[in-house]
């Protein structure tokens, strides 16, 4: 029970700040100055990919679903290139309007989208949607030097002015690897 209220507390503490922050301060009160984020903070909350406005570059068009012909081109030039790893906000599946600062595998592009799949350092070896998991073990795109594994049954489209950092290039075994799976995950046979 005591739970419970607390969580309703909470619920009502977050909606009144959200009100505030949408309205404005109430008539008579003077505003409240803004905390200093750090970057990497603001990078990482959610986003709303519709809107564009201080958030994405350009609305979200939907997951890619066409055939993918992974490229392997990492280029050490500071542009995003497939057969990198980088960190940029990807939205949920359920719901494009809402996600995450995640890191994901440049596989290709889509005219001025590069293509890209998910990292997890949640392992799915032994689910039953394991077959949609490659492993490619650990690198310098997770600080905790978590194994991680690729997702390769969502293709995101990812402008390039949105992705944060470069986190590392994947080798080219691997790479091949994650894309004869994504080959075999999208073949229509």
């Amino acid at each position: 029970m005591a739970s419970d209220t607390n969580l309703i507390g909470r619920l009502f503490k977050g909606s009144l700040g959200y009100l505030r922050r949408i309205v404005g301060p109430a008539a008579g009160t003077s505003p409240r100055r803004p905390r200093k984020v750090r970057a990497s903070a603001r990078a990482g909350r959610d986003r709303n990919a519709t809107s564009g406005v201080g958030q994405l570059s350009r609305p979200y068009p939907g997951d890619y679903r066409g055939t993918v012909s992974p490229r392997y081109s990492p280029h050490p030039d500071g542009k995003p290139d497939p057969g990198e790893i980088v960190w940029s906000w990807v939205p949920y599946e359920e719901d494009y309007s809402q996600g995450k600062d995640r890191p994901v595998l440049l596989v290709g592009r889509d005219g001025g989208w590069l293509l890209g799949l998910m990292l997890t350092s949640k392992d799915h070896d032994n689910g039953r949607r394991s077959d949609d998991y490659v492993d490619i073990g650990t690198g310098s795109w997770d600080r905790q030097g978590r194994p991680s594994e690729v997702k390769v049954d969502r293709v995101v489209r990812i402008d390039p002015a949105d992705i944060r950092r470069e986190g590392a290039v994947l080798d080219k075994r691997t790479f091949q690897l994650v894309a004869r799976r994504l080959n075999k995950q999208h073949d229509p046979a």
